[in-house]
């Protein structure tokens, strides 16, 4: 997919983690669309996750879900999003059963857009509550283990997600804040929350715009039969991509990629047959 005078090019923090991350995988995963066998267990729990969110959505919609949770008694699937559910309504009750006197506005799916360049910014939040003052975008997580909270501050969902509100709102940055609830966290849901501020949103401006503007170049390369940059192989994360050997298959070393992208045979454990 190139640009053209008549289309916006949809990006999400998605694309630009995974700019920030390799700009060649970039152009294999959403140019040219390659596609790898998925593993079930990740695909699973992915379904898992997106099931939570569907609840979630219905909830804060008023539709019942009660219902549907004493479901099937033996449903693996179905014990778990209850377990999440009610742990998660107990976790954060303020959220899920609000004051009806408040005068607050909220929106599950809340879907927002921002033009810069050639790009339209997309962002989707699980849960956004607002009043005059202040708005507090939430995020839910299905995953048990909760990352380092300096991770979570430079990926691009932290950071899009509060810039974009503050663009396209009259929110002031200092009165934004996102929270994310890892509802599988053990013995209890937990939660991270950032605080905005003009300066992180002068600087994340910033650097949107370098990353825009260098992939602006990357199309027009590509389309001149230039790939996009890739990383150098000796980086850890080329070990588990699965781009790796294709990226990598025309260098001068071939032998030398190969051994730092495939995992020695010597150290790889005998299977009983």
């Amino acid at each position: 997919m190139l640009l053209t005078s008549t289309q916006l090019f949809r990006l999400s923090q998605g694309h630009l983690n995974l700019l920030a991350a390799c700009p060649r995988k970039f152009q294999h995963n959403y140019l040219e669309k390659l596609t790898t066998p998925t593993d079930p267990k990740q695909e699973e729990t992915q379904i898992l996750g997106s099931r939570f969110h569907l609840l979630m959505q219905q909830r804060e919609m008023g539709l019942p879900i009660n219902s549907f949770l004493e479901g099937d008694k033996e449903d693996k699937e179905l014990k778990t999003l209850k377990t999440w559910m009610t742990d998660f309504s107990q976790a954060a009750p303020e959220i899920l059963t609000p004051d009806i006197n408040e005068q607050t506005f909220r929106d599950s799916e809340h879907y927002r857009t921002l033009q810069i360049q050639d790009y339209l910014i997309t962002v989707i939040y699980d849960l956004l509550i607002a009043d005059q003052e202040k708005a507090d975008i939430f995020d839910w997580k299905t995953y048990p283990q909760p990352p380092d909270k300096r991770y979570l501050a430079k990926n691009w969902q932290t950071r899009l997600y509060m810039y974009v509100l503050a663009e396209t709102s009259e929110y002031l940055p200092k009165n934004i804040s996102m929270t994310y609830w890892f509802v599988q966290s053990k013995d209890q849901p937990k939660n991270i929350q950032f605080k905005y501020d003009t300066r992180k949103h002068k600087q994340t401006g910033q650097e949107l715009k370098q990353i825009l503007s260098n992939l602006t170049k990357w199309f027009e390369e590509y389309h001149q039969n230039q790939p996009f940059p890739q990383e150098p192989a000796v980086k850890k994360s080329c070990e588990y991509c699965q781009y790796a050997v294709r990226c990598y298959d025309q260098i001068n070393n071939p032998l030398e990629v190969r051994a730092v992208i495939l995992p020695n045979i010597d150290n790889i454990p005998e299977v009983s047959l």
